[in-house]
């Protein structure tokens, strides 16, 4: 007898098409009667008690379906729902059906995709629209009222945001696509180069990759296959990124060894465009504080901050948003100081690149007693009074600059005469104190009570 994916018999769709929970109830009840007191001492009554356990179990099945899908979701069995009901594109039960300029009915979230997506057919006639306004179905909509009223189930619900819409084709497309990573190179390719682009243009399609596809996804990257054949090597990259971006995709990434092995991988031995969206990849996970330290332990610290060190300037901003944000995580502020992070940036920064996000992260590290000192002896102090003097400088720097050199007044003594001289010849932090945000005014005004106190004190020594 024929299954569907359900695991429910073709024959027993047709059978319980009208069937109510409590109808099932009672022929469940019937068929559980016949298996006890059925006697299975002979082959004959032993066949007859197989069936009907059979039988038991699909009606058990459905009833359960009933149960699983009260909200009326994709999931509800297709032949439960009157033909009428189903929107032609997803074969659900419409939340919102809309009439289209050729007549027909469409769910709206689904049409509304179509649309947007640029076509201007009917999906089911191939019709020239005449135009593209979507009409409420009042009817429909009020007959798929009954009809759940009558079968004790709740309305659907409905969808405001076409990017979460999935069709029936999405999911077949991307099995599709699935099925020829396992296949040869150039299929390889080919279904990259796909995935990369459609988890790029529709955002829905990132909501497909639950735990069980990601193996076959990452299937050709688990060979050096991949890395001989850089653009292969790019689009799978890139689509981990892509997908990455879907809030539901984080923590099962995050939590997944192999991805962030592979991130790694790629941030080692990727061309430049590879490894900057491996970062970037890095950087949307490390979105949730528990994938920040799951990520600072793989020993990700190092290869971002070469990339830092070597990359263009897109490459070196991805690495930065990353260390960035790992740097939040106490643990990884030690990771990077350790990994050479403080003399990485402040080479940058001398160089003017990417000065105000840099900045972000020195201050970060500078609660760590290391990079203080590091900070310290690279001779960082006048590099940054010289920041803050300047015009050009956004307002967030400067005061990214002042915590800092707050933190190495109080941490280091030995830099009190280099910022007292400074300020005898330009005022900076006098400035800065009198014209900067009240961040900065409270932080330069610490530094220069600290200044004129140890002045006292020596005078009264």
């Amino acid at each position: 007898m024929a299954k569907t994916n359900k695991g429910v018999s073709v024959s027993h769709q047709h059978q319980y098409h009208d069937a109510t929970v409590s109808e099932l109830k009672e022929k469940l009840r019937g068929l559980v009667n016949i298996i006890l007191e059925q006697n299975s001492d002979n082959y004959n009554n032993y066949t007859i008690q197989q069936t009907t356990t059979d039988e038991a179990i699909s009606t058990l099945q459905l009833l359960n379906h009933f149960y699983k899908n009260s909200s009326f979701s994709h999931n509800l069995d297709h032949f439960l729902v009157p033909p009428l009901f189903r929107c032609p594109i997803s074969s659900q039960l419409m939340s919102d059906p809309v009439i289209l300029s050729t007549g027909q009915t469409y769910d709206r979230p689904f049409i509304q995709r179509w649309l947007n997506e640029g076509h201007r057919t009917c999906p089911q006639t191939q019709q020239v629209l005449t135009h593209t306004i979507l009409t409420p179905n009042y009817l429909v909509r009020d007959m798929i009222a009954q009809w759940c009223k009558d079968h004790d189930i709740e309305l659907p619900k409905l969808v405001r945001d076409t990017d979460e819409v999935v069709t029936n084709a999405d999911k077949d497309q991307l099995n599709s696509l699935l099925h020829k990573l396992s296949l040869s190179l150039s299929d390889q390719k080919e279904a990259a180069k796909e995935l990369r682009k459609l988890t790029k243009r529709m955002p829905s399609f990132r909501t497909l990759f639950s735990g069980d596809v990601i193996p076959q996804l990452l299937s050709p990257l688990s060979t050096s296959k991949a890395f001989m054949h850089p653009d292969l090597h790019e689009d799978l990259i890139t689509t981990l990124l892509n997908l990455s971006i879907h809030d539901d995709n984080k923590k099962v990434f995050g939590e997944d060894p192999n991805v962030i092995s592979l991130l790694i991988d790629a941030l080692k031995t990727g061309t430049i465009q590879t490894r900057s969206n491996a970062a970037a990849a890095i950087f949307t996970l490390s979105a949730l504080d528990s994938n920040k330290h799951i990520i600072g332990k793989s020993g990700v610290m190092k290869h971002l901050l070469d990339l830092l060190d070597e990359g263009n300037l897109l490459a070196m901003k991805d690495a930065a948003s990353a260390i960035f944000n790992l740097c939040l995580v106490h643990e990884n502020k030690c990771r990077a100081v350790k990994e050479g992070a403080v003399e990485v940036i402040l080479k940058k920064i001398v160089d003017n690149i990417l000065v105000d996000e840099l900045l972000a992260i020195l201050a970060l590290l500078s609660s760590h007693p290391r990079a203080v000192e590091e900070i310290g002896d690279l001779g960082a102090v006048p590099c940054l009074l010289g920041i803050i003097r300047e015009t050009a400088v956004s307002e967030r720097s400067k005061e990214n600059c002042v915590a800092i050199l707050y933190t190495v007044c109080y941490s280091d003594r030995t830099k009190w005469k280099e910022i007292r001289e400074e300020e005898k010849a330009n005022g900076t932090l006098s400035n800065l104190a009198k014209c900067g945000t009240s961040r900065a005014k409270r932080k330069a005004n610490g530094i220069l009570e600290r200044l004129n106190r140890s002045i006292y004190l020596t005078h009264t020594a």
